[in-house]
C-alpha cells in the first residue's frame, strides 16, 4: 500500500472541484503539497486552509511557465495531472478556440508536464504518476467535440507509458471519473447518471493512489455501460445515422 506521509506530489489542477477534494484529502494522510493551477487566488485560500500545502500558480498551456514550475517545484515523490477544460460542443457548433483550449489543457499540457517530471523519476527509478482522465475517452459521445478526444489522446498516453515504464520503478496510474458535480458539469443540460460529488469521486483517487493498480474507473454500474458501448459494432451504435 502507497503510504503518503511526509511524501511530496505536485498537484497540477488543485484550485477547484475535484483537484481541491483531492488536495485536502492528501493533507489529511499528511502529504506535502505543490498546488498548481491558474488561478491563484483560489490556490492562496487552499493552502490557507492546509497544513502541508504550497501554491504554484501554473498556466500549463504555457511552455516556459511549465518548466519553471517544475524547477521550482524542486525534487518530487509524484504528479498528479488533474487539469480540465470542457465545453459542450456538438461538431455543428464548431468552435476552434475552444476545441484547441481544451485539447492544450487536457492533453498537450500534460505532455509539457510529464516532460519536465519524467525523465527524473526514470532517472532516480521511483516516482509515482497519476493522470485523471474521463470515461469520455473510451467512445466518441455526442457533443464532445474537443473534450472527448482530448481525454482519449490522454487515455493513450497513459497505456504507452505503462508499457515502457514497466519494471523501471516508476509507478504510472489512469483514473477515469464519470460525472462529478463541477462549475465544468454545470454548463450541461442533459441528465449526467450516478453523478458524484467532488468528495465523493476524490475518494475514489485517492483509493486507486494507495495501490499499484493501473486503470480505475468510476462509477460502477456506469463506467460498464461505457466500456460495453466501446465493445458494440459500429452498424449498432450509429444505427439510423
Amino acid at each position: 500500500m502507497t503510504r503518503f506521509a511526509g511524501k511530496t506530489f505536485w498537484l497540477v489542477g488543485a484550485s477547484h472541484g475535484l483537484g481541491r477534494e483531492v488536495a485536502r484529502q492528501l493533507d489529511r494522510e499528511e502529504a506535502r503539497l505543490i498546488l498548481s493551477a491558474r488561478s491563484e487566488d483560489a490556490l492562496q485560500e487552499l493552502t490557507q486552509e492546509l497544513r502541508h500545502a504550497t501554491a504554484l500558480p501554473l498556466d500549463v498551456t504555457d511552455t516556459y511557465a511549465v518548466a519553471e514550475a517544475a524547477r521550482a517545484a524542486g525534487p518530487l515523490d509524484g504528479v498528479i495531472y488533474n487539469a480540465g477544460a470542457y465545453e459542450p460542443m456538438r461538431t455543428q457548433d464548431w468552435d476552434s478556440g475552444a476545441v484547441l483550449q481544451m485539447s492544450d489543457v487536457n492533453f498537450t499540457g500534460a505532455l509539457r508536464v510529464l516532460g519536465e517530471v519524467v525523465p527524473g523519476f526514470v532517472r532516480q527509478r521511483r516516482g509515482d504518476i497519476t493522470l485523471v482522465g474521463s470515461l469520455a475517452g473510451y467512445r466518441g459521445l455526442p457533443a464532445s467535440i474537443g473534450y472527448g478526444a482530448s481525454k482519449a489522446a490522454l487515455i493513450s498516453l497513459a497505456e504507452t507509458m505503462r508499457y515502457d515504464l514497466k519494471g523501471s520503478g516508476v509507478t504510472v496510474r489512469l483514473v477515469n471519473p464519470g460525472f462529478i458535480k463541477t462549475r465544468l458539469t454545470d454548463k450541461n443540460s442533459f441528465r449526467m447518471p450516478q453523478l458524484l460529488e467532488p468528495d465523493d469521486a476524490a475518494r475514489h483517487v485517492v483509493a486507486a493512489m494507495r495501490t499499484r493498480r493501473f486503470r480505475t474507473d468510476f462509477p460502477r454500474p456506469f463506467s460498464f455501460a461505457i466500456k460495453a458501448l466501446g465493445l458494440l459494432p459500429d452498424l449498432i451504435v450509429y444505427r439510423g445515422k
